[in-house]
């Protein structure tokens, strides 16, 4: 088996079903933050931060360069990357970050909108691989590691049994809800664990960008898609919340003819792209028919492959 410490190409294990709140002594429960993930590999010399698609990260987010100086062991950690914004997680904040190129403004971001890591799992410890024990020993092994935490580096904390108290208290604050994960879980790479369930307040789901049509007032419509097999689905639209840079991006993607066999009705204007991109919406329900009522354009992320963004109807 490699070691993963040499090799630095983990892929995180994922959460595999969403539930609803519930109560019960075989779950821990913790807060889930709006972030993008990542897997930081700390020893008493630097920090290597790269996010699923194993992409460096500490160039979009300098301001952590120094996190393995609150780790007293060499140790991997999962977590999630964020920018608490107003006193929480904001999604746009660090997903803008993650596709900042030019040095003098990411400066200025980290200066305004510092980022930070919470680290609510450990993957390695001093000289091993720890993925094999069950989730509650990984735990205490984490607060063994950190020696110390800031507003740049913190540790995830968890509660048990009372999921449905939890889930209300991040429902009253606006949170985006609740990760419940089995005390005797192991860690498994690249793979969807139903011992991990996301309890979600505010919805929301990742789509191909497909393209957009142009509406009166300068206003557009994002033509969203999803992956059945290796065949696209049409997923419909998304207005609200489109715009900005996020925008300008999608509309430098190279053109392309249309993916399906016929087009959609209400696309016959469509402009449409290469499907490079992938882009997060935020939506009150699903209806009947799996649509979303009242769909808003959240942004773009680059953590996700196009092809990851898998039609679950």
């Amino acid at each position: 088996m490699s070691d993963i410490w040499e090799t630095k190409n983990i892929k995180p294990m994922l959460i595999g079903v969403e539930g609803e709140p519930f109560d019960s002594k075989e779950y821990i429960y913790e807060l889930k933050l709006d972030g993008e993930r990542c897997i930081a590999y700390l020893d008493k010399d630097k920090t290597i931060l790269k996010n699923k698609r194993n992409v460096l990260m500490l160039p979009k987010v300098p301001e952590l360069s120094d996190i393995h100086k609150n780790v007293n062991v060499k140790c991997i950690l999962d977590g999630e990357l964020a920018v608490i914004k107003d006193g929480k997680p904001d999604f746009f904040e660090i997903q803008k970050r993650s596709m900042m190129s030019n040095l003098i403004k990411i400066d200025m971001a980290s200066k305004k909108y510092p980022a930070c890591f919470t680290a609510f799992d450990i993957l390695y410890y001093e000289d091993r691989q720890v993925t094999d024990l069950p989730l509650l020993e990984r735990k205490e092994l984490l607060q063994k590691a950190v020696k110390s935490e800031n507003s740049l580096f913190a540790v995830s904390r968890y509660i048990e049994e009372n999921g449905t108290a939890f889930y209300q208290l991040a429902e009253k604050q606006e949170l985006e809800g609740i990760v419940a994960k089995k005390k005797e879980s192991h860690y498994y790479f690249d793979k969807r664990t139903k011992d991990w369930i996301k309890i979600k307040n505010l919805q929301d789901d990742d789509f191909v960008v497909l393209g957009y049509v142009p509406k009166e007032n300068n206003m557009n419509s994002i033509i969203l898609g999803q992956y059945s097999n290796n065949d696209l689905i049409y997923k419909g639209h998304v207005t609200l919340g489109v715009g900005g840079e996020p925008f300008r991006k999608i509309k430098e993607l190279d053109k392309t003819n249309c993916p399906f066999s016929e087009v959609p009705k209400g696309n016959e204007n469509a402009v449409w792209v290469k499907p490079e991109l992938v882009c997060i919406v935020k939506y009150m329900m699903k209806t009947d028919n799996g649509g979303m009522r009242q769909p808003v354009f959240k942004g773009l992320r680059d953590d996700k492959s196009p092809k990851d963004c898998i039609d679950k109807n």
